[in-house]
């Protein structure tokens, strides 16, 4: 598609990429050079430079849209834990903080991803979530840790992500929620969406584009404390939506410790009535999320084999837990 822009008097004298860029909306001035660049621009039939002085009457056309290079995974040495390997596949147990692979609104040569951990220890992985995210067959959030499965080989790609899509892959969580849960066990059939409001975050509140989301819950146990009521859960998702724990958590008031997009509170405090004279002493920080994928349970792709994985709770979350529940 090919636009037309007339200079009016006014922009005379402007650097041609700034003035596009007011006139090309949702568009940054990063995206205009890029459109330079690519001889996506043309003023009287020639490619101009990002730096031309525009004139009165100028007619500039902007042919289609900026094409960023497609961004690649590259290997990066990164220490592992790895749960279990073969041939066809891996578990790794990631630490929250890293990424499992660079997002949309990476730059090329951004580091600390699981994928760039993967590229060094294995060379090559499943070629099916391309160059970006070669062996991903499902995501954690960056806060999140727990177990992950990777494809090391297309034929066990395509397997996994058919037995994601019929829901045949077990996953369990281990979550701490503010509040007590009424019910001992509970499931949460809640379609989630994007928030439109909040681009960042995802919602049970919005029926179109939503997507079906089912995640049962089983109380561990409750916890009353000097920094307030909480409950340790298990949850197992069906589904794999986007902050699917995080938001169905939230939907019922109960938000996960440590999610201060879902609604927690930033830092843990002791109510007024039991403060101690020395406030420090009197609050906690968390941050990450207090949610951790637990448990993998699977058919091996190539086997048929059960494949069943555990990881414990990370150090901070068990220490975390031990000064909610400590009396002192």
């Amino acid at each position: 598609m090919t636009r037309t822009f007339t200079v009016p008097a006014e922009a005379a004298g402007q650097r041609l990429d700034a003035w596009l860029t007011g006139q090309l909306t949702s568009v940054s001035r990063e995206r205009v050079q890029l459109l330079l660049s690519q001889d996506k621009v043309r003023l009287r039939g020639a490619a101009p430079r990002a730096s031309y002085r525009l004139r009165e009457g100028d007619m500039v056309e902007v042919l289609g849209s900026p094409a960023p290079p497609p961004l690649k995974a590259f290997a990066e040495d990164i220490p592992l834990k790895v749960v279990y390997e073969d041939d066809e596949i891996s578990v790794i147990d990631k630490p929250a903080g890293m990424m499992v692979h660079a997002g949309a609104g990476a730059v090329e040569g951004e580091g600390g991803t699981l994928v760039n951990a993967l590229l060094h220890r294995y060379r090559t992985l499943s070629s099916t979530g391309g160059e970006l995210r070669p062996g991903i067959v499902h995501r954690l959030d960056k806060q999140t840790s727990g177990l992950i499965v990777v494809a090391r080989s297309d034929a066990a790609h395509a397997r996994l992500a058919q037995m994601f899509a019929r829901r045949e892959m077990r996953k369990t969580y281990l979550a701490l929620v503010h509040g007590h849960l009424k019910q001992d066990r509970g499931t949460i059939d809640a379609p989630i969406a994007r928030d439109l409001l909040r681009r960042t975050r995802m919602t049970t509140r919005r029926q179109t584009g939503a997507r079906s989301a089912v995640s049962h819950y089983t109380v561990l146990r409750r916890i009353t404390s000097r920094f307030g009521p909480f409950t340790l859960l298990a949850v197992r998702i069906e589904t794999g939506r986007t902050h699917q724990i995080r938001v169905h958590m939230a939907s019922l008031g109960h938000p996960v410790v440590g999610d201060t997009l879902y609604g927690a509170p930033a830092r843990l405090t002791v109510t007024p009535s039991r403060k101690r004279t020395d406030p420090e002493a009197e609050s906690l920080t968390l941050n990450r999320n207090f949610l951790h994928a637990a448990e993998l349970e699977f058919a091996h792709p190539r086997t048929g084999e059960r494949v069943r994985l555990t990881s414990p709770l990370p150090e901070e979350l068990e220490t975390l837990l031990r000064q909610i529940e400590s009396p002192v």
